[in-house]
């Protein structure tokens, strides 16, 4: 008996119907990168082990999936390392390459082998998959998509303004209304972390502040204690749990509790010039709000820090992100090389558009024509005419067998076709076809030689 097959966990077919909806989101994206300057690269599925690990911390390490050695791998291990069953000093015996993690690391590494072919500022996009060992779950899988766009080769701050504005041109087009486009700075947090005494303390800091909209204040300050964090300390955050006003306001009063800090005061100058930026130039449908909490990517932003929210309602994490870097090519030998880039969450999108009923209702119609079968003579016709069509950009096509006609039609039906060519004998000898509206079941008879009265409707 055949086994039954099967995918891995954390995996997808997708149906016709589903990447005709994920193409229609890529087209989109495509079309605003484009349209904001940057230009396409692809890099390899897998990279050299040593080229991934070491770059995302021990967590990320952990989910990179590794690619075993071509041939008998097992025997260049010596009985020693064998023998200690380590899996950390086994892998290097075995495993010289992985699939890639993310798309920025591999982006860091194209750069500095290509940078003096490149010219700078190097504003590209790239959208491939990726691959984690991470478990999986709602809106997370082991293989997906990415879209990211980056500049590199600038520190200045106009990138940031439009970063902002392309979300927004993206999501306008979309027609999802409502995203909130949430800021913050690295250099704010590191300000804020300094003033309280807990300058070495910022990762544990950030991260309990960042729960503040799922755990509250209390949770928070409790979080923060059990990491050691000082009552003292604690009690200097007050403030900031309660900034009034519009973001610029906010920022005007963080002035006041970060005045000791250069490096706050920098990060609030910089936050300030964007966002003043942003609202010189206005947003289409999306609104940008600061979030002082906000303490993604940590591990690598340097500067300002960006997530993307789904409109009110939607029961849905981030939908993209992103942030500065000032020394992402560092970690190759290219020093003092700053970027910026954002990253477009496309399932969590998908679901979104899914959810709110925003897909166009003709995204499915992958065929705009159907010719039925008759016969060997009929079919053959039919050929002629769907070629003159396909010609035009018509989707055509010419049903394979001829077989019964309530057979061809429910195919039609399945495949949502919104039009079906009949040419039987009568046609034949008139030199004509007849055309049914799958919508109405109106039928209109063409002359084989006026396709373009018939092309009028399509």
């Amino acid at each position: 008996m055949a086994h039954k097959p099967s995918i891995p966990k954390g995996t997808r077919d997708f149906s016709p119907s589903q990447v005709s909806k994920r193409n229609y989101i890529f087209d989109i994206i495509k079309k605003h990168f484009r349209t904001f300057g940057f230009q396409p690269i692809e890099t390899p599925s897998f990279e050299k082990s040593e080229t991934l690990l070491g770059k995302y911390g021990e967590e990320g390490d952990r989910l990179i999936f590794k690619i075993l050695n071509s041939g008998d791998f097992i025997s260049k291990v010596d009985d020693v390392t064998y023998s200690s069953k380590k899996s950390n000093t086994i892998a290097p015996k075995i495993s010289e390459k992985a699939l890639r993690y993310d798309l920025t690391v591999p982006f860091a590494r194209y750069v500095v082998m290509n940078q003096n072919e490149l010219d700078f500022p190097f504003k590209r996009y790239q959208i491939q998959p990726v691959w984690r060992a991470d478990r999986p779950q709602k809106g997370r899988f082991r293989e997906f998509y990415q879209c990211d766009a980056d500049v590199v080769g600038s520190k200045s701050f106009i990138q940031e303004i439009e970063f902002i504005q392309l979300y927004d041109s993206v999501f306008t087009d979309l027609g999802l209304k409502g995203v909130t486009i949430k800021m913050n700075n690295r250099k704010i947090l590191a300000g804020i972390a300094e003033v309280i005494g807990a300058k070495n303390l910022l990762i544990d800091f950030t991260v309990a502040l960042d729960k503040l909209d799922k755990i509250g204040i209390e949770g928070v300050q409790k979080e923060m204690l059990e990491k050691g964090i000082s009552a003292q300390s604690i009690e200097k955050l007050t403030p900031l749990f309660s900034l009034m006003g519009g973001s610029l306001e906010r920022l005007e009063s963080l002035k006041q509790l970060l005045a000791d800090s250069e490096i706050g005061l920098e990060g609030i100058k910089e936050l300030t010039y964007i966002i003043k930026g942003v609202e010189a130039l206005g947003l289409k449908s999306s609104k940008l709000g600061l979030d002082i909490t906000l303490a993604r990517g940590l591990n690598y932003y340097t500067g300002a820090i960006f997530e993307v929210s789904a409109p009110e309602g939607i029961a849905m994490g981030s939908i993209g992100g992103g942030g500065r870097y000032d020394d992402l090519t560092g970690i190759f030998g290219l020093k003092d090389v700053s970027g910026v880039g954002i990253s477009f969450g496309l399932d969590r999108i998908y679901l979104v558009l899914e959810e709110l009923n925003l897909f166009p209702e003709n995204i499915e119609n992958t065929l705009d024509v159907l010719c039925v079968n008759f016969g060997e003579d009929e079919a053959m016709t039919a050929l002629q005419l769907i070629s003159k069509l396909r010609e035009s950009g018509v989707k055509a096509d010419v049903y394979p067998t001829a077989t019964k006609m309530q057979k061809q039609m429910k195919y039609a039906n399945n495949r949502k076709v919104p039009y079906v060519i009949l040419i039987g004998a009568q046609e034949l000898e008139n030199k004509t076809f007849v055309v049914k509206n799958m919508v109405n079941g109106e039928q209109t008879e063409y002359a084989m030689n006026a396709i373009e009265e018939f092309l009028k409707v399509l």
